[in-house]
């Protein structure tokens, strides 16, 4: 490749090239966004409201002669809005309190790492104590003082979920700190917060994102825990985890108040994952290095 052509390709453009030659990762991002387009246009959809009731048809399989596309519940609640509404709930409360532990995570991690010393003993020693404590309780703990909030619950999951995010990042810096383009930005001058942030991190960025598709689907499911406890969404909201919670006592009357949930449910943690290998790939430095 010449020096022209290696100017005129923008690194985002390789990194989208990489991403979209992944038939494994163009399939889970187009059911994704069918996820996201149905959750979103679910009351265009049907009928139905949430919390209507239908007495006539209580606890009846799917049909589209009643416009119960997926069934419903023991009340006569339709399951296929109930379950497009719960993906905005689920998908919010996961890309939400992701992106809080991600803030607190990358940040914390990444200035232990490059601090080093004393300054990174006592912020990983702060991480270990909280690693002591157990996490869901401590989150329980956090609705029941604080009540039953569902943007408490963003703020409650994130706040305690950035620990391994923020190991992961501590231990990517130290073995990037003494690299020469660090070496070469500290010997220029540059602050030791410039060199975090538009140096150190950028460099992460493939490893953080691997780790966010995995915590997102780890979110959501300890949202659906915190729902069958009932501290989660509150009625007449509801959730996937709520959901499949509901449809496990139905399951042998009524298997289709599981089957639907559950299915969006994997069908969303599947194309995380997918979604995440490709962006690793994509992003990875040295396959970037490799293309130029």
């Amino acid at each position: 490749m010449t020096g022209v052509s290696q100017q005129g390709h923008s690194l985002f453009r390789i990194a989208m090239r990489s991403l979209l030659s992944s038939k494994a990762t163009t399939t889970a991002l187009a059911l994704m966004a069918i996820v996201v387009l149905l959750t979103l246009a679910a009351p265009l959809l049907s009928p139905w409201d949430i919390d209507s009731t239908d007495w006539d048809n209580v606890a009846t399989s799917p049909s589209i002669e009643t416009a119960h596309y997926f069934g419903t519940d023991d009340v006569g609640r339709d399951i296929f809005v109930r379950t497009l509404y719960g993906g905005r709930i689920s998908l919010l409360v996961g890309l939400s309190a992701t992106m809080v532990s991600l803030v607190i995570g990358v940040f914390w991690g990444a200035i232990a790492g490059y601090a080093g010393g004393r300054t990174d003993q006592l912020m990983m020693r702060f991480v270990d104590v909280m690693y002591a404590m157990p996490f869901m309780f401590f989150v329980i703990l956090l609705m029941v003082f604080f009540g039953r909030n569902i943007f408490l619950i963003f703020v409650a999951v994130g706040a305690v979920n950035w620990l391994d995010m923020a190991r992961i990042v501590r231990g990517q810096t130290l073995s990037m700190k003494h690299r020469e383009f660090v070496e070469a930005a500290r010997a220029g001058g540059v602050s030791n917060l410039n060199i975090i942030r538009r140096h150190i991190i950028p460099n992460l960025l493939g490893v953080v994102i691997v780790y966010v598709t995995l915590t997102i689907p780890q979110v959501i499911l300890v949202e659906s825990f915190l729902s069958f406890l009932g501290l989660g969404v509150q009625e007449p909201m509801t959730s996937w985890g709520a959901l499949v919670n509901d449809g496990a006592a139905l399951m042998e009357s009524a298997p289709w108040t599981l089957f639907f949930p559950a299915l969006f449910l994997a069908a969303t943690l599947f194309c995380f994952n997918f979604i995440g290998d490709g962006l690793r790939d994509a992003l990875d430095p040295r396959d970037s290095a490799g293309e130029s």
